[in-house]
């Protein structure tokens, strides 16, 4: 590629995603483009061998216990120190855990000697290494560009997660059915040598905070204080938790839903995976090029809603093609909504604390998969994939709408109180 076709290339991206004029970002954005491909690759080949040796859906929904119940735990004490800590530098560490996992599986997997509780532990590794790696990725991007494009690089963070969402699952059914799961998880490992050295590339100066050892609790207070003081934080926060728990399960929705209510086999459940990423994929698309309005408060109370009828209407279809267009609609809302929530989270943080709001955000959206998985595992054990759509769907708009009616009826006692002022 020539300097001036270089040029040419970057200066149009640069008009409709500004986050890419700035060089370390873009070192970060094309080594994470590399690497979730990868991961997005071990994660529907890794659903579907956990269905292949144990045939249980509530095994697999124990399979996002045992990976997400680490951030449940630990969130809180990982903010501390990403707040203390260069964030780069605690990202090269978890990338290299996380490739050296992948390698470990393997090689299991080509021994033929892969059993159930081997990839339970390998998940719960990769479940440690996520408490930090979270919200460092989170906090790690406004240091990157700054404030005033903050929304357009999460919007590009975005589409890179859902670019990998439509490319891993499509090419792991192809590779699954080809030469076996097992190369699914090589690929992944070598893909995050990419990250790696895109990480060591950045030289962007950290935000640090630092103090004397011994004050992890005080800082969690001090955190969570600083959180339950902002309105706009806790009340991204509430929603937040309410649809990563109920509205998010994927993972072990789809592939259930996909072979015991579609009757597919891989190819047909990596295709409705790459479904999911390509409504997320036009979602951040269209997000990235309106960033100069930023995010949109409103999407957090009528997004959910969306996802919930979606969610019912799935339940009750039987149809593979309907199927993988509802799912498409499913991805568009659900990036409407993450990449909003995320968002307002930091833009509404000072740098002191960003850390350790980016871990209640951890939390809430990675931490209550356990939570989660367990539900709509459960359910898909006892009434199949169709009933956990539908219920996860019913939850869903039960406890949004509780939501928002305390959120409107707070709106109207602090009128009443303004007018009363006055």
């Amino acid at each position: 590629m020539t300097n001036g076709f270089r040029g040419i290339l970057f200066g149009r991206m640069g008009k409709a995603f500004p986050a890419l004029k700035i060089r370390n970002y873009r070192y970060f954005w094309i080594g994470q483009l590399i690497s979730v491909m990868g991961t997005w690759m071990q994660t529907a080949a890794q659903s579907w061998l956990v269905l292949l040796l144990t045939d249980s859906p509530f095994l697999l929904g124990l399979l996002g216990v045992a990976q997400f119940t680490p951030v449940l735990l630990f969130s809180l004490f990982a903010g501390v120190f990403v707040d203390r800590f260069p964030k780069r530098t605690i990202l090269i560490f978890t990338q290299t855990v996380s490739m050296l996992l992948a390698f470990i599986l393997a090689i299991l997997v080509f021994a033929n000697a892969v059993q159930y509780w081997h990839i339970f532990l390998l998940s719960l590794g990769l479940g440690i290494v996520k408490t930090m790696d979270i919200p460092a990725r989170q906090a790690i991007i406004i240091e990157l560009v700054g404030r005033d494009v903050l929304l357009n690089a999460v919007a590009l963070n975005s589409t890179v997660f859902n670019l990998a969402r439509i490319v891993g699952p499509a090419v792991a059914g192809m590779v699954m059915a080809a030469v076996g799961a097992g190369w699914c998880f090589v690929i992944n490992g070598v893909t995050f040598i990419a990250v790696i050295i895109g990480l060591t590339k950045i030289d962007a100066r950290p935000v640090i905070k630092k103090k004397e050892r011994g004050t992890v609790i005080p800082d969690i207070k001090e955190g969570l204080s600083y959180l339950l003081k902002s309105p706009i934080l806790t009340t991204t926060t509430l929603m937040l938790a309410i649809v990563s728990t109920f509205g998010m399960n994927y993972s072990v929705l789809i592939p259930v839903f996909a072979r015991n209510q579609l009757g597919q086999e891989a190819q047909g459940y990596g295709f409705l995976m790459a479904c999911l990423g390509i409504g997320s994929l036009v979602g951040a698309l269209i997000i990235a090029g309106r960033s100069s309005r930023g995010p949109q408060r409103s999407r957090l109370f009528v997004v959910p809603f969306i996802t919930s009828v979606l969610f019912l209407t799935i339940g009750f279809n039987r149809s593979f093609y309907f199927s993988a267009i509802l799912i498409v609609c499913m991805g568009l809302a659900n990036i409407f909504f993450t990449t909003s929530a995320n968002s307002l989270m930091q833009i509404n943080s000072s740098d002191e604390f960003r850390g350790r709001v980016m871990s209640v955000y951890s939390l809430v959206f990675a931490g209550s998969t356990p939570l989660g998985n367990l539900f709509v595992g459960t359910i898909s054990d006892r009434s199949g994939g169709g009933s956990a759509f539908i219920w996860s769907g019913i939850v869903t708009i039960t406890l949004v709408s509780l939501v928002v009616f305390i959120h409107a009826a707070r709106k109207r006692y602090k009128s009443r109180l303004a007018q009363d002022y006055r």
